[in-house]
């Protein structure tokens, strides 16, 4: 078994797309056209999104690092190698939740910020996360 992709819902598929290729290199890998509605597809190496047209429901709004409650993706996660240098090289303003946090005290070295996409979904960005050594 394989991930396969996260499907997201949009009030404007064109600016969450524009943000996730702006951000984290995403393309356009295919568009699906079903019941009248586009399905747009993105992928940057072996991850993809699914982004549907939501602009008819009224959305909700997080902070911090996302929903807290059962049922609810809390939040999207990427790693990167130097987490300031990333964010000195991003176009444009970041909507940031919260961060960026160190967590030495877990992980030497692992530093992560939050920040909402255009449709409020809390976004992980993240370096120096590593998983535990084996025992």
């Amino acid at each position: 078994m394989r991930w396969a992709h996260v499907g997201l819902n949009c009030r404007d598929q064109e600016t969450t797309e524009r943000f996730y290729h702006d951000m984290f290199g995403f393309e356009r890998s295919r568009v699906v056209t079903a019941d009248g509605t586009d399905i747009v597809f993105l992928r940057q190496g072996d991850v993809h999104l699914e982004l549907f047209d939501a602009a008819r429901e009224s959305p909700e709004s997080f902070g911090a690092d996302g929903p807290q409650h059962p049922g609810m993706v809390r939040h999207l996660a990427f790693q990167v190698d130097d987490l300031d240098d990333f964010l000195a090289q991003v176009p444009g303003d970041l909507d940031v939740s919260l961060g960026p946090l160190a967590f030495d005290e877990f992980i030497p070295g692992w530093r992560t910020v939050w920040v909402k996409d255009p449709d409020g979904v809390i976004v992980e960005i993240s370096q120096g996360y590593t998983d535990q050594p084996e025992r």
